[in-house]
């Protein structure tokens, strides 16, 4: 049976691999984006957990508190959700401009389009060359 203190650490594993299979499996760049936002949110879980402490008490200082809590690893968390959300809005804007460029947003149609353009310029240099 897993421990329930435990439980945090089990489920931001679980979330890690899920989001490194997806990044990893899928040809897709949107679900690649997805798979990276899954992994963003398992990397928040493991590290805003040991920030709390069972019985603690946010940092206000008073006679009767003994424990606390540490905000640190929480205020971290925000800015890197920040991070997060403009990285996200950043890689699908770059997928808008891809769709655009090649009329797909799948990995291995962007890499045959990209051999065939390679080898269509390497075809022009080689006439050029010659003449």
């Amino acid at each position: 049976m897993i421990s329930i203190l435990l439980l945090n650490y089990w489920v931001a594993m679980i979330l890690i691999a899920l989001g490194i299979f997806i990044v990893i499996s899928k040809s897709n760049l949107i679900k690649k984006i997805v798979g990276l936002g899954i992994f963003q949110t398992a990397v928040y879980l493991l590290y805003i957990s040991p920030g709390k402490i069972i019985g603690g008490t946010p940092p206000i200082l008073a006679a009767s508190f003994s424990t606390y809590s540490n905000p640190l690893p929480h205020v971290l968390i925000l800015t890197a959700i920040v991070v997060g959300v403009a990285t996200s809005a950043l890689g699908l804007s770059i997928i808008i401009r891809i769709k655009e460029d090649f009329g797909t947003i799948e990995e291995d149609e962007i890499e045959n389009l990209l051999s065939k353009e390679k080898k269509i310029v390497c075809l022009f240099l080689l006439v050029k060359f010659l003449h």
